[in-house]
């Protein structure tokens, strides 16, 4: 974050490299299939099979009853609709990387929102911490496009305890039947059992995709042996560690957590991806929505 009270992030480059990886895998064409599991797909026939073309997509059955290789051919519905809900809350303003957890995110749902309204539909966004800091319905076009980069991007859009619960209480009101699909972006630190009940109506009801976003500090601890002060976001509390000492125990507390959010997430209709700050976003999300392909 810099001085301005902006983020430091890099739409452009994002968007460019996300770009290049999902050409290099052969997947933007199908992005339907691999966002909303054929919902917004119309079946419109099968085609011969050319070079070009994925051979996961191949039509095994039809083409056993045919002399050539066959692959199905899908019409596009128009106005196609993603919603995405992005944790802004103090815990996402925090990094041991370049990046911070929260710039990160915003570079990804930059680039992969793009990739949406590129291919003429439309993306909507709400941004929430202990309450929903903003909701934009979903819109195509440049403009909109705009409007997210600008707010994902202001450093007064973040802070206060996320409450994720609270945030899916408002989609479970709020949302209308035509919305296609939800992203979900956090780092998930506050799942709990009671997010499990809401994440399966939604997912039940909607294309579900939750992506959670790691620091290296949100699950471990550096080799120091000398006393470090942890202060909180807002910095009205400290604690006083040594992390070569706190640094076992730290860690098997991590393990538990995450491992209990993911046994969360296992037992809805949701599609779950882990990325870590340390490391680029494109290539994992590529590969995550390939595989999603390849599933079906």
């Amino acid at each position: 974050m810099n001085s301005s009270g902006t983020l430091n992030i890099d739409v452009a480059g994002a968007i460019v490299e996300f770009v290049a990886i999902l050409k290099e895998f052969k997947l933007k064409e199908e992005l339907y299939r691999l966002v909303f599991r054929g919902k917004g797909l119309e079946f419109e026939g099968f085609r011969d099979f050319s070079p070009d073309d994925d051979a996961s997509n191949i039509d095994w059955k039809a083409s056993a009853r045919s002399p050539k290789l066959l692959v199905r051919q899908y019409k596009e519905e128009r106005d196609l609709k993603v919603m995405f809900m992005i944790d802004v809350g103090s815990n996402m303003v925090f990094g041991s990387s370049e990046k911070l957890k929260c710039e990160f995110v915003a570079e990804l749902v930059c680039a992969f929102a793009n990739t949406i309204i590129s291919a003429n539909d439309k993306v909507g966004f709400l941004l929430f911490s202990d309450e929903v800091k903003i909701y934009v319905d979903c819109f195509g076009g440049e403009k909109q496009f705009q409007i997210l980069a600008d707010k994902l991007s202001k450093s007064e859009n973040y802070g206060g305890k996320t409450d994720l619960n609270k945030a899916l209480d408002y989609a479970l009101d709020y949302f209308g039947d035509d919305i296609s699909s939800l992203v979900i972006v956090s780092d998930f630190l506050g799942v709990n059992h009671e997010s499990e009940s809401r994440l399966n109506l939604l997912s039940n009801h909607f294309e579900t995709i939750l992506i959670m976003v790691k620091d290296f500090l949100d699950f471990s601890l550096p080799e120091a042996d000398t006393e470090v002060v942890l202060e909180s976001s807002s910095g009205k509390e400290q604690v006083i560690i040594n992390p070569k000492v706190a640094k076992s125990l730290y860690e098997e507390y991590c393990i538990l957590q995450e491992k209990q959010a993911e046994q969360i997430f296992s037992r809805t209709k949701a599609d779950f991806l882990r990325l870590v700050t340390n490391k680029p976003f494109a290539a994992p999300l590529a590969i995550f929505l390939k595989e999603r392909l390849e599933r079906r």
